[in-house]
């Protein structure tokens, strides 16, 4: 449970038609319009405006493009080209050149041989204009699909590519064990899908603890992880760590998201550390939404107190 909400409630109020199309209508009016908090705006433009914005600050940059899966070829290709696209025009617009992607919305749930093709056509965009890209992890029946396409296009050479790792699966161990020996990029992140007892950790304590025991994996063992969280212990455990060891702020770095903990990560900066933001956009953000709300929900208030406003204008 989170704050008296389980993880089940924000996935069925995510599932809503009516919430999102009540969210969809005053979400994004305006600049100062509540979900504008968490998301950059529905176009690759707002993306970039807000990764100059944030990269203005030393803070580091990696847009995320919203969407929901795609169960046709059509659909996995059309989106496919809108993720080229979107590295044409953030090299274009010279910010940070990295990438988030998802699967869902390159075909897995078409086929894996779609998802292989269209994730080729990405990466190779991106390696000629210089991008990294993360392969995001989803809900844990993606799990292996995700990692078993990472390995594939690992091992016919692209490099420019990483993956994501849940603390709060019971597998994950295993995961950045297998990532590790052959020298993949990891995000670490605690995981915030509704998940079954027997598949995920289901309380704080467990989850953290896993997340520093994996943290420390990743630290000695991995190649340039990304410690994403906004947990100020997990921050606290990640640091006293690495000066215990003597691991250079230069070998990792620390990732926030978009609107959440804007004094930790400036903080983090002026200490020395990397720091990187992800900058989520699209039309197709309701369910992103919904997410951020399930994993801090003392930020329901502000959102009804902002479609409350906006409905009286």
């Amino acid at each position: 449970m989170l704050g008296g909400l389980s993880r089940a409630t924000f996935a069925g109020l995510a599932a809503s038609g009516i919430l999102k199309r009540v969210a969809s209508r005053y979400g994004m009016k305006n600049r100062g319009s509540f979900a504008r908090r968490f998301i950059a705006g529905e176009t690759i433009g707002d993306a970039i405006e807000a990764a100059r914005i944030i990269e203005h600050t030393g803070l580091m940059t990696t847009v995320d493009h919203l969407g929901e899966r795609v169960t046709s070829v059509a659909a996995a290709a059309d989106a496919t080209r809108d993720y080229v696209e979107i590295v044409s025009a953030m090299a274009s617009a010279s910010v940070g050149r990295n990438l988030s992607v998802k699967l869902t919305q390159l075909g897995v749930d078409v086929d894996r041989a779609t998802a292989v093709d269209n994730l080729r056509r990405v990466l190779d965009a991106s390696a000629h204009a210089g991008f990294f890209v993360r392969i995001d992890m989803e809900h844990s029946t993606y799990t292996s699909q995700t990692l078993d396409t990472f390995e594939t296009l690992w091992n016919i050479g692209y490099r420019n590519v990483g993956v994501v790792i849940q603390s709060y699966l019971r597998r994950s161990a295993a995961d950045i064990e297998r990532m590790n020996a052959i020298g993949a990029r990891i995000r670490l992140v605690k995981g915030a899908y509704n998940e079954r007892r027997d598949v995920a950790l289901q309380h704080k304590p467990e989850v953290d603890a896993a997340f520093v025991e994996l943290m420390k994996v990743l630290l000695t063992k991995g190649t340039y992880p990304a410690i994403a969280t906004h947990d100020p212990a997990m921050i606290s455990a990640t640091k006293d760590f690495a000066l215990e060891r003597g691991i250079r702020k230069e070998k990792f770095e620390f990732q926030m998201l978009f609107g959440i903990r804007r004094d930790l990560q400036a903080a983090l900066v002026r200490e020395g550390f990397r720091v990187r933001v992800y900058v989520p956009f699209g039309r197709e953000w309701f369910p992103y939404f919904m997410r951020r709300l399930g994993e801090r929900p003392a930020n329901i208030k502000f959102v009804i107190r902002g479609l409350l406003s906006e409905r009286r204008h």
